[in-house]
């Protein structure tokens, strides 16, 4: 018999919580002034793009791996290559997901964890 390994995915809520992750954060990049650099970034329509956001988390955070089995290794570097990225827009995607992370409730210790491993992700984007 196995030991199952409870993943981050699982301690927050699994797929509810992640959409609401993404939809949060959305909404805030969408809203928020201080996030309009990394609002232009992207298409009108944020429906691609939240889709794309809920299938890299939801594989990063222990569940299902759906962003591999659809677009294959994230790259994630690669992927936003074609953006100009530096530590302006890396803390507008921070602000916006500080506030999302801090919309679903979970353990005060797992958030803390996931926003240094997110901010380490986000810092890794920089290209400029």
């Amino acid at each position: 018999m196995s030991e199952h390994t409870i993943t981050p995915y699982e301690l927050i809520g699994g797929e509810k919580a992640v959409l609401s992750i993404v939809d949060r954060f959305y909404f805030y990049m969408d809203t928020l002034p201080e996030a309009e650099g990394i609002r232009k970034m992207h298409a009108k329509s944020l429906a691609v793009a939240k889709d794309k956001l809920f299938k890299f988390l939801s594989g990063w955070l222990g569940g299902p791996n759906l962003f591999i089995e659809e677009f294959g290794h994230p790259m994630l570097r690669r992927r936003h290559f074609p953006f100009a990225i530096g530590p302006a827009e890396r803390d507008q995607w921070m602000l916006c997901m500080n506030k999302a992370l801090a919309e679903v409730e979970m353990d005060p210790s797992l958030r803390d964890g996931l926003r240094q491993a997110l901010a380490q992700l986000a810092s890794h984007m920089i290209n400029q």
